[in-house]
Parts: structure tokens; C-alpha cells; sequence
């Protein structure tokens, strides 16, 4: 069985043929937000319909947190707490290090957010977060709800000010930096239908902000949900078929074959060599000849 698709003879690099792609936990309804905690040799994910954050470690899986708030994507911030997107309660929170939970954001201009999605946090510190409205179109990762706020790209600023930087996306979803954030990369996944499906945009940074937007990359089977770089700076994304690994210029170099539709992935494990997917029902994990950028 062939694990992997070779597009440019590079990708034959970055896997090895004799690791495979494993199962390592099965059994949720939608798995999503996939992070590693490296002090703690675990892993965090999110089983959305059901309500609740896992926690896997080769030991095998627990609850971290139950009920959630319906909490989607999460990342660490440069002290290594938890960040996460909660659909339900419609916020960005952090978790501190006693256990409280501090709110990062959940509105705009006066309005409510839609159902934050996936977050990642910048060298200066500044929180970055996607706000489509996938949570509140249905009772099935949220509660049903009006929208209030378009779907847009936000940052809040160590001091807590929240400013819509991208706000003409269809349904921004993942984003990552380059490993120098220069340049963000965001999902559009509520472009599926549309001439231009299923992209990721990038945006070169300038004085802290995201300029000079373009498609990067078209998927295809399937969307680009969750997005994470490597640290030479390829790109690596969900699809239908797996995991696509896409080079710095936006090319495809090579596929990563899952039997489940893709929702996110990060790296981790004892080298940043470990990448970790959530695909529908289950979490795999891969070594790979390559290391991620992951903080801390």
C-alpha cells in the first residue's frame, strides 16, 4: 500500500517509505484543531458535535475539557498557553496557566462574531483568527444563529484591540504565516462552488498588516480547510484525498493519502518531524523528513 503521491521528485524527500501513515484514535463524530503541547508529550483536539477537547498521548486518549463551548480550532501563544476558537459561546478565549479562562475576543463594532474558527499568534504577539459562520448555520457544531458580522479575518493586539484586516473573503477558515511572516496564507473554503474553488490566499505583510492578496494555490479534491507550514516554509493543507504539501512558489509537490476527508493537521512529536491530521472520524499521524513550525 502506497501511503504517498510523488508530484515533484522533491516530495520524495520531505516522507520515508518506511514510515506509514497510522490511525491513532478513532471513534468521534468530526475531528478538528489538532495541537501539540511538547512539554506534556500530548496532543489536543476537538470532537465538535460532541461537545468536548480530547487529549492523546501514547498512553492513549482523555478528556481535557467537556463540555467546550463547541470549540473548533486552538493554537499556543508565545508562553505556551492555549488559544481556541469556541463556536458556541461565538469567542477567542486563552487558558491560563491556573486553569481560568480569559476572553480574548467575541465581537465586533458592537455585533456579535459569527463562529470563530482557526487562530494563530504572531512573533509580536498579536492573535489572529478566522470568523466564518459555519457554527451558527446549523445546531450540529453550535447553536443555530443569526449572522450579525460578515466572515472576516481578524487581529487583536496585545493590547486587546480587535481590527477586521480581510474582510472580503467568501469564508476565511485556516491560516498560516511563512516561517519569516512575511506573507499569511488563508483558506477560502466558501468558495467550493465558485469558478476560483477551494483556494488559499496569500497576502504579503506590511507594517503588520496583509497586503496585496492573490490565490496561491487551488485544491483540488476537496477544500483547504487547515493550513500549517513547514520551516523552509512549504505549505501544507487538507483536502479530500489526504494532505497536500504545497511548495513556497504554489506548486503542488506531493500528497499525503488519508481514507478520510482532511479537516486540519499541525506538527509535533519529539522533533517537530510528526504530523499530526483530523480527518472526519479519526486522528492519524506520519513521520515526515521535514520539521513544522510550531511554538513553542
Amino acid at each position: 500500500m502506497s501511503f504517498f503521491e510523488i508530484v515533484d521528485p522533491r516530495f520524495g524527500q520531505f516522507v520515508l517509505g518506511n514510515a506509514p501513515v497510522k490511525r491513532i484514535a478513532t471513534g468521534f463524530d468530526w475531528v478538528e484543531g489538532p495541537v501539540w503541547f511538547g512539554d506534556a508529550g500530548a496532543l489536543l483536539f476537538s470532537d465538535i458535535p460532541n461537545n468536548r477537547i480530547l487529549r492523546w498521548t501514547v498512553e492513549g486518549i482523555s478528556t481535557y475539557r467537556s463540555p467546550s463551548n463547541y470549540a473548533n480550532g486552538h493554537t499556543r501563544d508565545r508562553q505556551g498557553r492555549l488559544i481556541s476558537c469556541e463556536h458556541g459561546l461565538r469567542r477567542v478565549t486563552r487558558t491560563e496557566w491556573d486553569g481560568s479562562i480569559t476572553v480574548i475576543a467575541d465581537g465586533y463594532a458592537g455585533k456579535r462574531l459569527n463562529s470563530p474558527n482557526d487562530v494563530i499568534v504572531g512573533a509580536d504577539g498579536a492573535i489572529w483568527f478566522t470568523d466564518p459562520h459555519y457554527g451558527i448555520k446549523t445546531d450540529y457544531e453550535g447553536y443555530r444563529a443569526e449572522q450579525e458580522v460578515p466572515c472576516n479575518v481578524y487581529r487583536v493586539d496585545p493590547s486587546g484591540q480587535i481590527e477586521a484586516v480581510i474582510t472580503d473573503m467568501a469564508c476565511p477558515n485556516g491560516l498560516a504565516f511563512s516561517p519569516d511572516e512575511t506573507t499569511l496564507y488563508v483558506a477560502d473554503t466558501g468558495r467550493m462552488h465558485e469558478p476560483d474553488p477551494q483556494h488559499i490566499m496569500a497576502f504579503d505583510m506590511s507594517s503588520g498588516r496583509p497586503r496585496n492578496g492573490r490565490i496561491f494555490h487551488t485544491i483540488a479534491p476537496g477544500c483547504a480547510d487547515g493550513i500549517r507550514v513547514d520551516s523552509v516554509g512549504n505549505l501544507w493543507s487538507s483536502a479530500a484525498d489526504g494532505v497536500h504539501c504545497i511548495s513556497p512558489q504554489g506548486g503542488l509537490m506531493g500528497k499525503i493519502l488519508v481514507p478520510e476527508l482532511v479537516s486540519n493537521l499541525c506538527f509535533g512529536g519529539r522533533a517537530k518531524h510528526q504530523l499530526f491530521i483530523t480527518a472526519t472520524t479519526s486522528v492519524y499521524s506520519v513521520i515526515l523528513n521535514r520539521k513544522g513550525v510550531q511554538w513553542p
